[in-house]
């Protein structure tokens, strides 16, 4: 498997690949606002989307972003979000390579600590990321939504 930042054309791979992240989810918005927010994410340096390829068929992927800090001698940390590997590609060592590239990735840029969340329970899910180089214990996450209108 190849595995490298995504770029401009791989956004039609990357929303197929979507399809395997939610078994429902949102509606799009309209094309052109798709494209317009894909290229403010590809111009941000600090946001970087990893995609792990077979030949030329994208199987895995997830996004991280580095945050600039005022703690920890001002460096950065990184938040993984958006793992997926493509249904028929699981259990193969392919999403750990995309999250070890991520982590390669923050770690290069001086990141102190990288952040992962899952809405997942199953402990598959839970083992992979513990495989991956995460800590479950090592602190307590928490979400907030906006209220439903």
């Amino acid at each position: 498997m190849d595995i490298r930042a995504l770029t401009h054309s791989d956004l039609p791979s990357l929303l197929a690949l979507y399809g395997h992240l939610h078994a429902a989810d949102l509606p799009l918005p309209p094309q052109p606002e798709v494209d317009a927010i894909w290229s403010e994410i590809l111009s941000n340096q600090r946001l970087r989307y990893f995609g792990g390829f077979l030949g030329d068929k994208l199987v895995s992927s997830c996004t991280v972003a580095v945050i600039p800090n005022l703690t920890r001698s001002c460096r950065p940390y990184g938040l993984i979000e958006n793992v997926v590997t493509h249904a028929d590609h699981r259990q193969r060592g392919y999403g750990k390579a995309v999250l070890a590239a991520a982590l390669a990735h923050a770690w290069s840029v001086d990141c102190y600590k990288v952040m992962l969340l899952t809405g997942r329970k199953d402990q598959a899910t839970l083992q992979f990321y513990r495989s991956a180089g995460f800590d479950a214990d090592g602190k307590q996450g928490f979400i907030a939504k906006p209220a439903a209108n």
